[in-house]
């Protein structure tokens, strides 16, 4: 299973309530180029909409620039895919203003392109500070560990 884009700032700024895996509706061209990893997922967000799951404000540049066509929009609206009951889920979920969904990863499972998305909380200022923290402390014992 290869990762091909990660969202870093999402398991910083945000809480983790829920994870669901997705597939995703993709080009020819937009699969060949994140399987080269390409894909950036900065600033990327789900939304419902009548129904159905968007990924919203994802990049995937074009994999041969000068053979793609003029019409391609390397910021287009991508439609993930869900059975209803999770969609339902996550529709109810959303009305909650505290609430937001968002890109986790994308990888391959087989042959296919699946996108993780989570339900998520935003964290407060003092909580990032803590998660900090807890970083810089992990480190420092590892350290420790390497040097002995």
């Amino acid at each position: 299973m290869a990762h091909y884009a990660e969202n870093r700032k999402a398991r910083f700024n945000y809480e983790i309530l829920e994870k669901y895996e997705t597939g995703i509706e993709l080009l020819g061209v937009e699969v060949k180029s994140i399987r080269s990893g390409r894909m950036s997922l900065e600033g990327a967000f789900v939304v419902v909409r009548g129904g159905e799951v968007f990924l919203i404000n994802s990049n995937i540049p074009p994999y041969q620039p000068n053979n793609t066509s003029k019409d391609y929009d390397p910021l287009r609206n991508k439609k993930l895919l869900l059975t209803k009951k999770e969609i339902a889920t996550l529709a109810g979920s959303e009305k909650n203003k505290s609430l937001t969904i968002v890109p986790i990863s994308v990888y391959n499972k087989g042959r296919k392109i699946k996108v993780e998305i989570a339900l998520v909380k935003g964290k407060k200022k003092h909580d990032k500070r803590e998660s900090i923290k807890k970083r810089d402390t992990d480190r420092e014992i590892r350290r420790e560990y390497k040097e002995r």
